[in-house]
């Protein structure tokens, strides 16, 4: 009942019989059972206002559904027609930083340690394109006559 142990039931009810006394309490408890009794009959009855108005294809029509996660829960979670699952279960989170961290570094998946000699191991081609530049080799200063390459990620 409301995550209410007797021993705070029991002081709920000495503390109402304190407050409002031994002879307006039963009055109160009609009161207020009567409003809540009034506050349910008035939300039944909205509800089945809004479904004879939407229709006869809403006659199922839950109002819990409204709620996000209700509603994200029915329509997406329990559902597998996108194959949201095995998306959500394939992706590692982990192994995927590794391969950007790899990539950054510019080493290769298959090794995990650098090389020796502190230069970071070439990028393979694929397929013949120009392979990646080495990002950790320290560039060439031009000649002073020479424009730098152009480098569009910069501009």
């Amino acid at each position: 009942m409301l995550d209410i142990g007797p021993l705070e039931l029991v002081a709920l009810v000495v503390l109402a019989v304190l407050i409002f006394g031994p002879d307006k309490l039963p009055k109160m408890i009609q009161d207020v059972s009567r409003t809540l009794r009034k506050i349910r009959q008035f939300s039944e009855s909205a509800k089945e206002d809004i479904r004879s108005e939407l229709g006869p294809e809403f006659k199922d029509f839950e109002f819990e559904d409204l709620n996000p996660k209700t509603f994200v829960r029915k329509h997406v979670l329990d559902k597998d027609e996108l194959g949201l699952k095995e998306i959500r279960n394939g992706f590692d989170l982990k192994s995927e930083m590794n391969e950007v961290a790899d990539a950054v570094h510019g080493r290769s998946g298959d090794t995990t340690a650098a090389p020796a000699s502190g230069a970071a191991a070439p990028a393979p081609s694929n397929g013949g394109s120009p392979a990646r530049p080495d990002l950790l080799k320290k560039q060439d200063k031009p000649d002073p006559g020479e424009r730098p390459p152009f480098d569009s990620d910069a501009t």
